[in-house]
């Protein structure tokens, strides 16, 4: 099973999103989470520094700068989605990688004080 560590950079810009109120509170995770096409089309014009911040894990020995080394995406690569955190607290949670899941869980907890 493949090791993950919190991508702090992602949890800060989450954090940033919710701040700058760029989310979505209801959604079909399953449709909007970004496909390999829209992925490859976001990284035509956006840098893997940059893809990598939509994702709250780096898997471990993974090479840089390919989508290997991203995991638990959070959001549409425009906007965090709730159940997209969603998504990483139960997987995470269902793989056991305790460190993700909180962060993630944090992120939920962050977004649901702000919309509350």
């Amino acid at each position: 099973m493949a090791k993950y560590e919190v991508n702090e950079q992602a949890v800060e810009y989450a954090k940033r999103l919710i701040e700058g109120r760029q989310y979505v509170l209801d959604s079909d995770w399953g449709a909007v989470q970004p496909d390999a096409e829209a992925q490859n089309k976001f990284l035509e014009s956006h840098s893997w520094e940059e893809y990598g911040q939509w994702h709250l894990g780096l898997t471990v020995g993974a090479t840089d700068e390919t989508k290997g080394r991203f995991a638990f995406g959070y959001g549409d690569l425009r906007r965090l989605h709730r159940t997209g955190l969603i998504a990483c607290v139960y997987r995470a949670s269902e793989w056991r990688h305790k460190k993700i899941e909180l962060a993630a869980h944090e992120l939920l907890q962050l977004l649901d004080a702000k919309t509350a």
